[in-house]
């Protein structure tokens, strides 16, 4: 019969995944998957950390995960000493009938105790669990299939807009926390999801797998597009005509500006500056609630913001600084804000583009 760790070791090899690819897939350390495997328990920080280890790794290969923790309590039992001088002393022919009687009895409790507390200890006692930090991924064009863990997240970009979806508990079924409220699903059932609400399904999500009432197990979710809404693309070369502009404020001359944004919540934002070779590139990113950014411009810059509304915008130059309104809830706006000379004057200007 296979020792404890040459079982994990064989069922790993027959899986084709090395230690490395084992420790990203569980989220425990080389080190400690090797020393399980290896039978050396010394380098761990204690025994909870053994047993939670040991448990989402024989899940994690497929093993029956009390099989694997019985052998381990019968590992430690055998590495038990024995006082020397109980080996030397020869006990009364009584007393080996009840010894040789009362021990197996207590060793069957103890193990059963054991196994009962930890069969039914809250999830919240999971090691790995309490021990990793929540992730957030992002979908594109190809199925997301992860095991998510609470507190995980995933972002789905729909155009400029992104919409998050958190998974938040596990009990008899999964809790996903979703714009759209609360979604709960059971073992192999899907839904789909019109997140940005324009009567059009995007995005179905499928409980794969996940062990009822056991959070600290995670569940292995599917994430997959069915239709992927493109971003605007802006056409390089001259700004297009604008649909509206704003005169932020007059000079003679035309000095440096800084745009200062303050973001009120989820917002994809896009920047690029004008009319200076040195700066041609165009940035964009996601930017999250309480999060600024400063743009210092020339001559002029480009901007734009998947929900005008999330974004808190002014202007400061030349000793000034004057507040503007981008937009309202929900509006994609690309407008240019860029210095315009009228008549003998120049103005700073924010004009819509369409």
């Amino acid at each position: 019969m296979d020792s404890l760790g040459e079982r994990l070791r064989r069922a790993r090899e027959e899986k084709g995944r090395s230690l490395d690819q084992a420790s990203r897939d569980t989220l425990i350390a080389s080190r400690y998957l090797q020393a399980l495997e290896g039978e050396d328990f010394s380098g761990f920080p204690g025994e909870p950390y053994v047993l939670g280890f040991l448990r989402n790794y024989s899940e994690y290969l497929g093993l029956d995960v009390q099989e694997q923790l019985s052998l381990y309590r019968a590992l430690k039992i055998q590495e038990q000493p024995i006082p020397m001088d109980q080996l030397l002393r020869s006990p009364p022919p009584v007393k080996k009938i009840v010894l040789g009687i009362l021990i197996p009895l207590l060793v069957l409790a103890a193990a059963g105790g054991g196994f009962y507390i930890y069969t039914h200890r809250p999830v919240k006692e999971s090691v790995a669990a309490e021990l990793r930090q929540p992730v957030e991924y992002s979908i594109g064009a190809e199925p997301l299939e992860r095991r998510f863990y609470t507190g995980d997240s995933v972002l789905v970009s729909l155009g400029l807009n992104p919409y998050k979806l958190v998974f938040s508990s596990l009990g008899e079924a999964l809790a996903l926390t979703t714009p759209l409220g609360q979604l709960t699903l059971d073992l192999g059932q899907e839904a789909n999801l019109d997140l940005d609400e324009d009567g059009l399904t995007e995005l179905r999500v499928t409980a794969a797998d996940f062990a009822k009432n056991n959070a600290g197990a995670g569940a292995l979710l599917r994430f997959e597009l069915l239709q992927i809404a493109a971003p605007p693309v802006e056409s390089p070369g001259p700004p297009a005509s604008p649909s509206s502009e704003t005169v932020i404020f007059s000079s003679p001359n035309a000095y440096p500006f800084t745009v200062q944004l303050n973001f009120q919540g989820y917002c994809m934002f896009r920047w690029e500056i004008l009319y200076e070779r040195d700066r041609p590139e165009r940035n964009e990113r996601y930017f999250q609630r309480g999060e600024e950014l400063n743009i210092q411009a020339q001559n002029g810059v480009r901007i734009g913001a998947s929900n005008a509304q999330a974004v808190k915008l002014q202007i400061t130059g030349g000793g000034r600084t004057v507040p503007v309104e981008l937009g309202g809830a929900g509006e994609v706006v690309v407008a240019n804000i860029r210095w315009d000379r009228e008549g003998e004057n120049r103005r700073v200007i924010l004009e819509r583009l369409e």
